[in-house]
């Protein structure tokens, strides 16, 4: 199960990733790749339930980034970091129905996964700064 969890946040990752760098339309670029990866019904709905929840919070998930990432503006950030952080941030502080480390965990995979040598480490140390606002 937590495989096909992983797999629905690369989904929304995607999503995510093309709808910033693109400016395609959240609802077209979700469709297309949940039914390209086959994802199991809940699953598709989790990973449509992440993309929604960070497009609707985005500004605050934003500010976020900006008061743990002061020396990354924003449009300067690799995409795929920026992308990363929004998820997790989105996970942490909003929707909360993971443990904090493991929506930890699940960004530094992604960022080994998709982002650059250095993703990792920068993603781990800006939401362990976030992960300091929790009230758990």
């Amino acid at each position: 199960m937590a495989g096909s969890r992983h797999r629905a946040r690369e989904v929304a990752l995607q999503a995510l990733f093309e709808i910033d760098y693109t400016g395609h339309k959240a609802e077209e670029v979700t469709a297309r790749l949940l039914a390209e990866k086959a994802l199991a019904e809940e699953h598709a709905g989790f990973a449509h339930e992440l993309v929604e929840g960070v497009l609707e919070h985005k500004a605050e998930i934003d500010e976020k980034i900006r008061n743990f990432a002061p020396v990354w503006p924003l449009p300067q950030m690799p995409t795929i970091d920026r992308s990363i952080l929004r998820l997790a941030i989105f996970e942490i502080l909003i929707d909360n129905r993971v443990p904090v480390k493991v929506a930890i965990n699940e960004a530094i995979e992604l960022a080994k996964t998709f982002g650059s040598d250095s993703s990792p480490k920068f993603v781990n140390g800006v939401l362990g700064s976030v992960s300091t606002l929790v009230k758990r």
